[in-house]
């Protein structure tokens, strides 16, 4: 299970601003905003951007000042290989360690949408001992029942972090993960599909091992 909630891209007037610096061709911005505030690029900005997208990592400096800001709720199994990607992004989470005795454990915590009939009946029990060791901890405030739940968690506990990206750093994780086995790279890469330009500046027609 992944949710990918309040997107927002930023910065696409300046980045296509500063795309145009090289060659002094300010002059031939043609992007406007709508109605509804989003930034459209014009039919010479945007050629301009695609050729420099399939041109390579060195022309297109310019997608890394385009910001993308997402909240993301995800089994720690997940996190844990998302964290590869240290370079360009900003992550802040909710806090395990201080706030995992904070409400009851329910199922719902939990990714498992994909567990066997067997797997989740063993998972129902293991959230109803950890319920049990939370109150226990309320009581008591032992660190040794803390322990027992900060170590009998299951890495397909739910964390949300707030996190940022810029476009190039989603060109990396898309064309690294789009074919991965973990359905949650899918949803996420399906995400990226869906933000302004993301075929033109992200997806691009370049191979893989660009």
């Amino acid at each position: 299970m992944i949710l990918l909630e309040r997107t927002s891209v930023m910065n696409l007037e300046n980045a296509m601003r500063g795309a145009r610096n090289p060659m002094n061709s300010w002059n031939r911005m043609d992007s406007y905003y709508d109605e509804e505030g989003n930034y459209i690029l014009g039919p010479n900005d945007l050629d301009l951007a695609k050729r420099l997208r399939q041109a390579g990592s060195d022309h297109r400096k310019f997608i890394r000042q385009i910001f993308v800001s997402v909240d993301i709720t995800a089994p720690l199994y997940w996190w844990k290989e998302y964290d590869t990607y240290k370079v360009a992004t900003v992550a802040n989470s909710t806090s395990t360690m201080h706030k995992i005795h904070s409400k009851p454990f329910s199922l719902d915590d939990f990714s498992h949408d994909h567990m066997t009939a067997y797997a989740l009946s063993v998972m129902e029990m293991v959230v109803n001992e950890l319920e049990k060791i939370r109150l226990r901890y309320m009581e008591t405030k032992s660190k040794d029942d803390w322990y027992d739940m900060i170590q009998l968690l299951p890495s397909s506990y739910n964390q949300m972090r707030t996190c940022t990206f810029n476009y190039e750093t989603l060109v990396n994780i898309y064309h690294a993960r789009k074919n991965h086995k973990l359905a949650e790279w899918h949803e996420f890469c399906d995400w990226i599909r869906t933000l302004p330009y993301a075929k033109e500046l992200i997806i691009g027609e370049q191979k893989d091992g660009e």
